[in-house]
């Protein structure tokens, strides 16, 4: 009997993993943007539409660094385009975001970017 009992937690065991696994496998990848030549540049505001973006899905932001940059701010900061004080700033040109739930937004902080439609507004469930 023992010997059974052992199989069915190495049984039980296995289906968790093999749960896990599925749920991460799930998330999916996005390049922000509307072709590969222009990711993260003006009038990407409209991009997420139509889109069904979880939680762990990533964002990904290709630009030229010494043009652009990506900030993450809050509601405000993305109706008025400005940064709040302590708000992170991704400067690499290939930034990549892990999506949390709920909303995300980010915009470009260049002197006139955010105000030509460099942001996005990304909600997650």
């Amino acid at each position: 009997m023992v010997q059974g009992s052992g199989s069915a937690t190495v049984g039980i065991v296995l289906v968790f993993l093999l749960l896990l696994q599925t749920e991460v496998s799930e998330a999916t990848t996005y390049t922000v943007g509307y072709s590969d030549t222009n990711g993260w540049t003006y009038n990407v505001a409209k991009w997420p539409k139509g889109k069904s973006f979880k939680a762990g899905d990533v964002l990904v932001f290709n630009y030229d660094p010494s043009l652009h940059d990506v900030v993450v701010v809050n509601k405000r900061g993305y109706k008025n385009c400005t940064t709040p004080k302590n708000a992170k700033v991704y400067q690499t040109g290939k930034d990549r975001i892990t999506l949390a739930q709920g909303n995300s937004y980010y915009i470009c902080n260049f002197p006139g970017h955010c105000e030509n439609g460099m942001k996005i507004a990304v909600t997650a469930s």
